[in-house]
């Protein structure tokens, strides 16, 4: 990452951040650069302990691929050796987990590296056209962009359902799974398209984009608090997350495309109402999972979550305070000499020691939010 521009008015928000960033690249990134890194598939393992040893492999997922490729390609020309990596990861995203027959990629294979899981779901595609963006971006290379176009294309014509929205899962070979659309795999769809935009110009990505928005407001908007659900509006059972909130409204705010749309509007309607709800004003600590009355359907205290309402506010006016206190509030709840807490409990008991390969993307776009802000 590049250094931080230091200002006078900032200057404890600029020190921590650059401890904390430092710990990201002395400490987080050579754990996928050495023990987390299976050298025999040339695939990060799903997961490290607290002692640094991979889980015993149970599948490797071409989602958690995609976002090693993506931290690795942002890291391209600040790490030594990230670029050696991310070509790796793009090979390994090829031979593993693309469907020859049938087009798209493969949810998982096993830990032989044979397709386990061959359904194609949206969240994955959504991460490999959103890692390939970013990857492309820095090496220009014809068959990077070949496989963005593909992902365009599966996405496109096989997901897509017409209005603006697009089903959460199909099944190897495109049949229908009826799944419907779900709220978490079409924001990362718009990051993905996003991701697009700033690497390329192109209509028909920013097209399908404002169609999505459109239709995510429509579907998916509680009409009374202007939050997000999960689910279509009237699906039984429907809850809404606040990270979530936090990860779309930076998303919709970052873009001057987006800015000023009606899923714009109601989400900056509802940031107080979420974060009164959704965040602990003692320890800064995110909830998972809540009802529209506010009542607890997880309280799991998540860093990703964490990440995403720091990286919110980085764009929220009169928030130097605010932002110095969530940062303050990552490093001390999360962050430790040998890595990371993935979770905590409602107590802030931590209740998960392994450190999953996909949350260094969460990290890297938040830190990616703060060097901006600091700017």
């Amino acid at each position: 990452m590049p250094p931080v521009s230091r200002s006078a008015s900032q200057p404890e928000l600029t020190a921590l951040f650059a401890l904390v960033q430092q710990h990201f690249l002395d400490v987080i990134v050579p754990l996928w650069q050495g023990p987390g890194w299976n050298a025999g598939l040339g695939l990060p393992y799903e997961a490290l302990d607290a002692g640094h040893q991979p889980l015993p492999p149970q599948r490797y997922r071409a989602m958690a691929c995609a976002r090693q490729l993506y931290l690795f390609s942002s890291l391209i020309g600040q790490v030594p050796a990230a670029e050696d990596r991310a070509a790796a990861l793009f090979r390994a995203l090829q031979q593993h987990f693309h469907d020859a027959e049938h087009g798209g990629w493969f949810y998982s294979i096993d830990p032989q590296g044979t397709p386990l899981d061959q359904r194609k779901d949206l969240y994955t595609h959504a991460f490999i056209l959103f890692a390939c963006a970013h990857y492309w971006d820095k090496v220009r290379e014809p068959q990077v962009e070949s496989v963005l176009n593909a992902a365009l294309q599966v996405i496109a014509q096989r997901f897509a359902t017409g209005d603006g929205l697009y089903e959460a899962s199909l099944d190897r070979d495109w049949s229908s799974l009826d799944t419907g659309p779900l709220q978490n795999p079409l924001m990362h769809l718009a990051e993905a398209f996003l991701a697009m935009l700033s690497v390329r110009e192109d209509h028909a990505v920013q097209d399908a984009l404002v169609d999505l928005c459109t239709a995510m407001h429509e579907r998916f908007i509680d009409p009374h608090h202007d939050v997000l659900m999960e689910k279509p509006l009237g699906a039984v059972d429907n809850w809404f997350e606040p990270g979530h909130q936090f990860e779309w409204y930076f998303l919709l705010e970052s873009s001057p495309l987006l800015r000023g749309s009606t899923l714009h509007t109601s989400l900056e309607r509802a940031f107080a109402f979420t974060e009164h709800l959704g965040v602990d004003q003692q320890t800064g600590a995110v909830r998972a999972m809540l009802t529209l009355e506010g009542l607890s359907k997880d309280a799991t205290q998540r860093i990703w979550a964490q990440a995403e309402y720091l990286r919110a506010l980085t764009l929220r006016p009169n928030s130097e305070n605010a932002v110095l206190q969530q940062l303050r509030a990552l490093q001390q709840r999360h962050l430790h000499a040998g890595g990371w807490y993935e979770c905590r409990d409602e107590n802030g008991g931590v209740s998960r020691q392994d450190m999953p390969s996909t949350t260094p993307y969460h990290l890297a776009t938040c830190y990616r939010g703060l060097v901006d802000y600091l700017r």
